[in-house]
């Protein structure tokens, strides 16, 4: 078997297409199929089942294959990065994860800067959540990443805070709540609430905070910033949204005992080693960390 060959395998059991495999790898997808019927072949055993034109899945070779593909697709990755750190040059592919907030209101300056003085890395920014984009680094599918930091550190991830990011409970003028000089922190149970969804870490940093017979009704879970601060802001229920984000359509409560925030910053694998293209990132943002001390 060759590289190309396990590249199909793992990019086809990634996204449960052909096609879309093809489209990731920016092949035909008869080239996909044949690169995966030649595995196949070799292996003697099928890979997946067919279940229709769009329709796919593993069979048990194939998910007993998967994690030894990916482990030797990231073992070549890491052989050729080391390669490319003995010279200077800072060029290649950089693929680098990114929440939409951080995308949207932190990275543009950092990202025009780094096109300037790097025009020869292609970058290859993917927007996701701060969790899928932490699962991704550890699995080797992303280099680095810009995410809102775990609350509890991940043993394989290094992490390094550039933006503290102070959290605002927030409510529409109108709201009830909003008369009220201070407020305590069970009254927030009172009234629907517009948060990001479970198991985000926001949302773990909120229900963290509050006390622990605290019941609250969500009307609405999205991880869309803008959304919840339009939705606040007509006046259907409160949130938690960071203080950047806060207009003269919002009022933030004062919540007796109640202080938030979150840790924004970059996480990379502490086993892996990273290409000069990522190297020059984390200088980079290494510059801004030290310029706001």
């Amino acid at each position: 078997m060759d590289i190309s060959e396990l590249q199909a395998f793992v990019s086809v059991a990634e996204h449960g297409s052909f096609s879309r495999a093809a489209q990731a790898l920016y092949l035909t997808q008869p080239a996909i199929s044949k690169r995966i019927a030649r595995l196949e072949s070799e292996l003697g055993e099928a890979l997946f089942d067919r279940l229709g034109r769009q329709h796919i899945r593993l069979t048990e070779a194939g998910r007993a294959l998967l994690p030894h593909a990916r482990a030797t697709l990231h073992r070549l990755d890491d052989g050729l990065r080391a390669i490319q750190q003995l010279s200077n040059e800072v060029s290649g592919r950089l693929r680098l994860g990114t929440s939409h907030h951080i995308g949207l209101h932190h990275l543009p300056p950092i990202l025009r800067r780094y096109h300037e003085r790097y025009p020869e890395v292609e970058l290859d920014l993917r927007f996701m959540g701060s969790e899928q984009a932490c699962h991704q680094v550890e699995q080797g599918e992303l280099e680095i990443a810009l995410v809102t930091l775990p609350n509890r550190p991940k043993p394989s991830l290094r992490q390094h805070v550039i933006w503290p990011d102070p959290l605002a409970v927030v409510v529409a003028p109108a709201h009830p709540l909003a008369q009220q000089e201070k407020v305590q922190a069970g009254q927030l149970c009172d009234y629907p609430a517009i948060l990001p969804e479970r198991n985000t870490y926001t949302r773990e940093l909120l229900e963290n905070a509050l006390p622990r017979d605290a019941s609250l009704t969500v009307s609405l879970a999205t991880n869309y910033l803008e959304i919840i601060r339009m939705m606040v802001s007509v006046g259907l229920g409160w949130s938690v949204l960071p203080m950047t984000l806060v207009n003269e359509e919002l009022k933030p409560l004062r919540i007796e005992g109640l202080e938030l925030e979150r840790q924004l910053g970059v996480i990379q694998h502490r086993q892996r080693t990273l290409s000069n293209a990522a190297l020059a990132m984390l200088s980079f943002l290494g510059e801004r960390s030290q310029g706001r001390r």
